[in-house]
């Protein structure tokens, strides 16, 4: 049965039963395993190797050896905390979930006496986080294709679950970036090798992400893993096609509410008639109608009362009359097209024969007064009608008064 060299206290000097070579077992080879059989002692050196029947012990370590490896190991700790600290901000999926098959292998350090490269596979399955700092939680297992040979004696499978914070950095539309940092624990089928036991590890890493459709991604990553007992380091390397499921249902677009525009409409004028005369501006081919004067559809005056009031057996226009007399000299300057019947009439004292003589001599009065204004005197002509046509009752002074009158009939 094999024992411990350290477990009793053999002389000081020990020589290899194999190649005779002088050991020191106090002063141990950190790079030697030495292996007791009963009274027999073998170096790792140069005949281990030859002796496989030869179950391997732990090697006799002094303090100072292992204080030696304590302070490499907080050194490595050391270095990878400084690199994790590094990892900053990126974005977010659409989906819950994302499974990644991996396929890979893992570089060993010399002093696990495990080969230096082996192949391993697994998968790995990723919780995507919103409206958090890291991007997606991922958790997932790789194991040794084959067997592993020890360096010695014998074989084992390694397999290393992990759990990893993972954060993306976006390039462009389909290739992102992304870093990674957390714990893991591996499992050693034989680990009576000193330099392998199960334990935890830290690990870190970088890889990249191109999206070859919506449905399958191409994942590349290294990952740096440090033994929490020895602080042995394995680099892994990993490449998985990653395919998302769990689609995040998507909230429905929020319509902000629009206020109903209400168009400003323009208050609408009435249409204008300029003239008063009943017909607007735009239908109205004779403008500038005298007030209380007759038009007829398209505005041009068929009848206007000069106003013109004469005292009995008058026919001198009086001053208050000339205003009106002006406003109808220029109206008839203004509209060439127009003429004017100028008709004057009496009231009913007097004969027939007198009053027909009166209003025309009144009508001729008229007619000068507009020659003297500089109306055109083939547009006017002077008509008596004498007490012909009355327009009020000369049964009293007022409608007698109203009688006494001039008017004009206007054409064309």
């Amino acid at each position: 049965m094999s024992t411990q060299v350290n477990a009793q206290k053999p002389k000081r000097e020990w020589c290899c039963e194999r190649c005779k070579d002088p050991i020191n077992i106090f002063v141990p080879d950190t790079e030697k395993v030495y292996v007791l059989d009963g009274d027999k002692i073998f170096c790792g050196v140069h005949c281990r190797s030859a002796f496989r029947e030869y179950i391997p012990v732990k090697l006799a370590k002094t303090g100072g050896a292992i204080k030696y490896k304590k302070q490499k190991q907080m050194k490595k700790v050391l270095l990878s905390t400084i690199a994790c600290a590094s990892l900053a901000l990126a974005a977010n999926s659409d989906y819950k979930y994302e499974f990644t098959p991996l396929f890979g292998g893992a570089l060993s350090e010399h002093n696990t006496s495990l080969p230096n490269h082996y192949s391993n596979a697994g998968f790995a399955l990723g919780f995507n986080q919103t409206d958090s700092f890291i991007d997606q939680v991922e958790v997932g297992f790789t194991n040794t294709l084959d067997q592993v040979d020890y360096e010695y004696v014998t074989s084992t499978n390694v397999t290393r679950t992990f759990t990893n914070l993972i954060k993306e950095y976006s390039l462009t539309d389909n290739t992102s970036l992304y870093s990674l940092v957390g714990i893991g624990y591996e499992f050693f089928s034989n680990d009576d090798d000193l330099s392998n036991e199960n334990s935890f590890f830290g690990n870190y890493g970088l890889g990249i992400k191109y999206k070859i459709s919506e449905q399958v991604a191409l994942k590349l990553d290294a990952r740096h893993m440090i033994e929490t007992d020895h602080g042995d380091n394995n680099l892994s390397y990993n490449v998985g096609l990653s395919v998302p499921f769990g689609e995040v249902a998507k909230a429905a677009p929020v319509v902000a509410a629009v206020a109903p525009v209400v168009a400003k409409v323009a208050p609408v004028e009435a249409p204008k008639d300029s003239d008063g005369d009943g017909v607007i501006d735009s239908l109205d081919e004779c403008p500038n109608t005298m007030a209380k004067s007759k038009v007829d559809s398209v505005g041009c005056m068929t009848l206007v009362n000069l106003n013109i009031n004469f005292d009995t057996n008058k026919s001198n226009i009086k001053d208050s009359y000339n205003t009106r007399i002006v406003e109808f000299a220029n109206m008839l300057k203004a509209n060439p097209k127009l003429k004017a019947t100028i008709g004057a009439h009496t009231d009913s004292v007097g004969s027939d024969a007198y009053n027909q003589k009166l209003s025309e001599r009144r009508a001729a009065s008229t007619v000068e007064a507009l020659k003297a204004l500089k109306v055109d005197a083939s547009k006017i002509k002077a008509v008596g009608y004498g007490e012909t046509k009355p327009v009020a009752s000369n049964d009293t002074v007022e409608g007698r008064a109203e009688n006494r009158r001039v008017e004009a009939v206007m054409s064309k």
